[in-house]
């Protein structure tokens, strides 16, 4: 693959803050070696929760400012992490709305991410892939992990673009090709032991039971991929403190941090779809750089 210096992954996400949660050790960790980090969100989360009270006047229902709220929080975060290239999907003139969850009244709006065209939403992405050269593109699996309609929307739309980036025939510029592409994943065990951890201390994670309640949770032999960030993890946690609308400091969130030590964040982990799987590989068979 590429030389240290012209290493690139491109995060392909649907609303602030879901690349710290999913992505903040690993992108830390690359930025730390050189790597150029490129994060594009395709929308500023205007549905989102407002967990602050204070700035409960915010909320899409009052008076609809989240979402430049959040766009404050993302450069907060990447701050932390020490990502600069940071974006947002489309233009000055186009940009999507938050779909809100699955089945709600935003979900029709006219300019909601789930209602954009995929080929046109995708031209968008096409043009930064062609011009930042990733080896690397995360994304977020067919179901967009627990079935947003935005975090489906994502994967579709970078989906799209990477293999619209790659056909000579397509647009302007000149064609990329992205050599591996991983979707996000958690495994089985590591959530169920985050779960136990948690009963023991007599606090739950967002009220599972157990870990067949939690849809985002992936059987153990679909993961490819493991990156050791946790000597990041402060930059992590720094970054989800960053981002206080969305993640309560005293949380299921900071409370499996503490309760569980610094690998449950600091690990993060991923399915290659596309690529050749490294042989620089784990005792558990699972690679160890998106790079290699």
């Amino acid at each position: 693959m590429a030389n240290q210096s012209d290493r690139h992954i491109l995060l392909v996400h649907a609303h602030p803050d879901d690349e710290t949660i999913n992505n903040g050790s690993t992108m830390a960790k690359y930025v730390h070696e050189g790597v150029g980090v490129t994060l594009v969100t395709c929308t500023r989360g205007e549905e989102g929760e407002v967990l602050v009270p204070d700035l409960a006047h915010l909320a899409a229902h009052k008076e609809d400012g989240l979402g430049t709220h959040r766009e404050t929080e993302l450069s907060n975060a990447m701050a932390e992490l020490g990502v600069t290239d940071f974006r947002f999907l489309g233009n000055p003139e186009k940009k999507w709305r938050d779909s809100g969850m699955m089945g709600t009244e935003p979900n029709n709006r006219s300019d909601v991410f789930w209602q954009a065209d995929l080929d046109n939403a995708a031209s968008y992405l096409v043009k930064i892939i062609r011009e930042v050269k990733p080896q690397v593109l995360i994304t977020y699996d067919e179901v967009g992990g627990y079935g947003h309609p935005d975090h489906i929307q994502a994967h579709r739309v970078a989906m799209r673009a990477a293999q619209l980036a790659a056909d000579p025939q397509y647009g302007q510029g000149q064609p990329w090709d992205i050599a591996k592409i991983y979707w996000n994943t958690m495994p089985r065990s590591v959530v169920a032991e985050g779960i136990a951890k948690m009963k023991e201390i007599g606090s739950d994670f967002f009220g599972a039971e157990s870990v067949d309640d939690l849809p985002f949770v992936k059987p153990d032999d679909v993961v490819t991929t493991q990156i050791d960030g946790t000597k990041f993890i402060e930059k992590k946690l720094a970054a989800m403190r960053a981002h206080p609308t969305q993640i309560e400091l005293d949380g299921p969130f900071f409370a499996l941090s503490n309760n569980l030590g610094n690998e449950v964040w600091g690990n993060e982990y991923y399915t290659l779809v596309k690529g050749e799987k490294s042989t620089k590989l784990n005792e558990k068979g699972w690679e160890t750089d998106l790079f290699a």
